[in-house]
């Protein structure tokens, strides 16, 4: 006679809990809060600004200098175990009177839970446009991050290599994906073809092997420094 058991994950369904189904008929605002926006209200109090349920997804709005301490509980405290960042990103409104919002999108493998935790950063010339890093809870962090700060500005304090990653490094015209960044570009075409000439990127790399082949004095100060320490291009 064999004995039969199944293995549970600490937090998660039941075996004989029903599947996860897709909610429908969801309001646009209000609805069913995750369970750990009001455990973030109780461990932190003023560091919770507000709570907004959305089409059955819950934001939690919270104060910058508090982030890291924030994530870091709900990554390490077991009633909670978000243990994935999906994304990291921004939005900027037209109107000049809403602040930018840096987003983080959080999700608990265990518990089947989403959790969108927001930043709001205003726009009075005052407020620097920058938050603390989470690289150090969530390693996945680090191309998010530079992709943020690449196309809004958006400075990761702590980041341990915060440069462009879509955009090269000499890229002078702004911020791509900020609302007051022009379609076609801050320079003239002419000038922008001038630029892309004057990069030479065929002096710079091997297409073969990836790797810096020729001018190096030619290279950026910064990028030189890292080439010597020992950094491998395409990392």
């Amino acid at each position: 006679m064999s004995a039969s058991f199944s293995v549970v994950i600490p937090g998660s369904a039941a075996p004989d809990a029903p599947a996860p189904a897709t909610p429908r008929h969801l309001p646009n605002r209000g609805g069913a809060v995750n369970p750990s926006a009001d455990a973030l209200r109780a461990r932190f109090q003023g560091g919770i600004l507000r709570v907004e349920v959305i089409w059955g997804e819950t934001s939690v709005y919270v104060e910058r200098l508090r982030l890291g301490e924030i994530v870091q509980w709900l990554h390490d405290d077991p009633s909670e175990r978000y243990d994935y960042l999906s994304d990291v990103t921004a939005v900027e409104y037209r109107d000049p009177e809403q602040p930018i919002e840096v987003v983080w999108h959080l999700r608990s493998l265990p518990y089947r839970r989403f959790l969108r935790l927001k930043v709001e950063l205003a726009r009075d010339g005052k407020t620097p446009l920058e938050v603390p890093t989470v690289w150090s809870i969530y390693k996945g962090a680090d191309w998010l991050e530079r992709e943020c700060y690449d196309m809004f500005g958006i400075r990761f304090v702590g980041h341990p290599d915060l440069r462009r990653i879509l955009m090269w490094e000499q890229y002078r015209e702004g911020f791509p994906l900020r609302k007051d960044f022009p379609l076609r570009g801050r320079f003239s075409r002419a000038e922008q073809l001038r630029q892309a000439l004057a990069a030479n990127p065929e002096a710079r790399y091997s297409m073969e092997e990836l790797t810096v082949a020729q001018a190096f004095e030619d290279l950026p100060e910064a990028m030189r420094k890292r080439l010597k320490g020992g950094e491998r291009t395409g990392e």
